[in-house]
Parts: C-alpha cells; sequence; structure tokens
C-alpha cells in the first residue's frame, strides 16, 4: 500500500503563522515588562515613604467603592441591552444633591456628628436616595430607550447622550454652577491613628455601606428567579418572552437596580467629600465607565474590581506619583494599554454579536 504524505503548506502560511507566534511573543514580553516596572515603582515607594504610600492607598481603596458602586450601575444595563447609559453619571450627581437635601433641608441637620439619631437619619436618606435614583432611571428607560430597543445601536447612544445633558442642565438649575459645600454629614468624624497613618472612621463606614449593598446585587443577580430572568434577557430576549418572561418588567427592574446603585454612591460620596457640583457626574461617571470596560462590561465582580483598582491607581498616582494633575492621564493610559493586550477586560469573555 503507498502511503502518501501531506502536501507542504505554503509558504504565505508559514508566513503569517511566524508573524502570530511572533506577536504572541512580544505581547507577553510588552506585558512583563510593563508588569515589572508597576511592580518595581510600588516597592520603592513602598520603601522610601511606607506612612505616605498607606495612606495614598487607603484614600484609593475608599474612592474606588465609589467607583465600583457606579460603575455596576454601567455593567448592569449594559449586560441587559447592550446600552452604554451615559446619562448615569449625571444621576449620581443628582443624587448627591438629594442627599444634601435630605439632610440639610428636610431633617434640619446643621452640625457634623455622629449620634443614634442621626444613624437613624442616615438610613432614611439613604433609602430615599436609592428610590430616587432607581425611580428616576426607571422613567429613563421608560420614556427615552424603550422605544429604541429595535434602532440602530447609534441612536440610543445619542438618546443617553441627551439625556446625560438633560440631568445636568436639572443639576445646574437646582445647585447652581457653584460647588456647594454647606451640607452637615451625619457620619462619624476623626480618624485613627494606626502606625502613622491616618484613617478616618468614614472609611470604614463607606466600605461597610458598600460591601454589603455589593453582594446583594451579585447574590440578585446570581441566585433569585429574577436574576435568572435578567440573565435570560441578556442572552435572547425572543426566546425569554417565549419562557414567559415579561421582557420590559425585567429591563425596567434593571434600570432600577442600576439608579439605587447611583443613589448609594450619591449619598456616600457627598457624606465622606462633603461637595458636589452639576459637572461632578461627567467625571466620576467617566472614571467609573473606564472601571466597567477595564473589569470587563457586563461582568459584575469584574466592575468591582476595575473600580478597587482605578480606585487604588488614582490614590497612589496622587500620593506618591505623578500627582493629581495627572491622574486623569495615568488611568486612561492604563486603560489603552490594557484594552490593547485584553479588549475583553480583565474578566470579560469573547462572545459573538447577537443576531
Amino acid at each position: 500500500m503507498t502511503q502518501t504524505t501531506a502536501p507542504a503548506p505554503p509558504a504565505a502560511v508559514l508566513s503569517q503563522r511566524f508573524a502570530q507566534r511572533a506577536q504572541r511573543y512580544l505581547t507577553r514580553a510588552a506585558v512583563i515588562l510593563i508588569l515589572a516596572a508597576s511592580g518595581y515603582w510600588l516597592i520603592s515607594s513602598f520603601v522610601d515613604n511606607p506612612v505616605l504610600f498607606t495612606s495614598s492607598a487607603v484614600a484609593g481603596l475608599q474612592n474606588g467603592a465609589l467607583f465600583a458602586l457606579i460603575a455596576l450601575g454601567y455593567t448592569l444595563v449594559y449586560g441587559i441591552i447592550e446600552l452604554i447609559n451615559f446619562a448615569h453619571g449625571d444621576l449620581f450627581m443628582l443624587s448627591t444633591m438629594v442627599a444634601g437635601f435630605f439632610i440639610t433641608s428636610f431633617f434640619g441637620v446643621t452640625v457634623s456628628g455622629a449620634s443614634f439619631l442621626g444613624w437613624v437619619m442616615f438610613l432614611a436618606a439613604l433609602v430615599g436616595c436609592m428610590v430616587f435614583g432607581a425611580s428616576v432611571n426607571v422613567a429613563i428607560e421608560f420614556v427615552a430607550y424603550r422605544r429604541l430597543r429595535k434602532a440602530p445601536k447609534l441612536a440610543p447612544l445619542i438618546t443617553a447622550v441627551g439625556m446625560s445633558f438633560t440631568l445636568l442642565f436639572f443639576g445646574l438649575f437646582f445647585g447652581g454652577s457653584a460647588p456647594t459645600s454647606n451640607w452637615a454629614s451625619l457620619l462619624p468624624q476623626g480618624a485613627l491613628d494606626l502606625g502613622g497613618v491616618r484613617v478616618e472612621y468614614k472609611f470604614f463606614v463607606i466600605i461597610a455601606v458598600a460591601v454589603p449593598i455589593l453582594l446583594l446585587m451579585s447574590w440578585i443577580v446570581t441566585q433569585t428567579r429574577t436574576g435568572k430572568a435578567m440573565r435570560a434577557v441578556a442572552q435572547d430576549q425572543d426566546a425569554a418572552r417565549l419562557m414567559g418572561i415579561n421582557v420590559n418588567r425585567i429591563i425596567s427592574f434593571t434600570f432600577g437596580l442600576g439608579g439605587a446603585l447611583a443613589g448609594v454612591a450619591g449619598i456616600m460620596y457627598q457624606q465622606v467629600i462633603g461637595t458636589t457640583r452639576y459637572d461632578l457626574g461627567f467625571q466620576f461617571g467617566l472614571i467609573a465607565f473606564t472601571a466597567a470596560v477595564l473589569g470587563g462590561i457586563g461582568n459584575l465582580t469584574g466592575a468591582v474590581l476595575g473600580g478597587v483598582l482605578i480606585g487604588l491607581v488614582k490614590g497612589l498616582n496622587d500620593g506618591v506619583g505623578l500627582g493629581q494633575a495627572w491622574s486623569q492621564t495615568v488611568v486612561f493610559t492604563i486603560l489603552i494599554l490594557f484594552m490593547v493586550f485584553r479588549p475583553t477586560g480583565l474578566l470579560g469573555q469573547t462572545v459573538g454579536e447577537k443576531v
């Protein structure tokens, strides 16, 4: 029996394989080089001034928790209908103003400090901000986005930008163009001194509020019946309808969850930072959206991870790096590098386009 041998691949195929292999090696080498340089900078910064380094990291974690709360709202909506809701950052801005109204005007608190009655007021204001954020977000979905689900993707995207400017106008109308900083805080004042590192009591409060809420959101999406319906709608809306799922209700519920998270982030920012401004949503919304993309847009855990990482990077850069003037440059440089080497983000997965 004559044994035939397979023909050798042509030179063009061999050249393509060699180029792909060389590209993989270069990518790995670049990643290793970047990680090594980052590790060297972190270690040297810690050795030079461990107190300043740790203080900057604590401040970064505090901001990272806020970024994670806002980023979850972005990633929830995108995971369901693949829409980047640019109005989400401005909803966060309005929530900071509503929080100040609840605490200063409605409850009449003028002096900062913690008390039993103050904690009751804080919880009431927290619920009020969550209800406000959820209601506004559901209304936006019903009025602006629902009729555009079958439209080309550019139409809802432009509508989201328009809604962002609309909410920005409301913030300018009710809050004015100047920063507002005359609001009292119901959170404990002062700080702990841990080996020279000053950790404010507010840091523990924001972590104590953010972590359970983030875990609750994850539990709702992954363990509850509504969460299963959300994942079904994200996979295929038509198939979900055939299974008896009310798609409109599930999408509205998702927008409500995202708005409630914006409300939580709003009151925590107002109570921890103490100031707000009508254009605050642009900066924080952009950073939170960057966190969602960095972690893997549509992935809840990725949004939290991305928010914490960006918070740490921003805090360390402000404290022991290039300074606040370079914060935006550093954050978006890191995003660009990640998108070049890992377009799907840290925890994102490559999926086929829905048709």
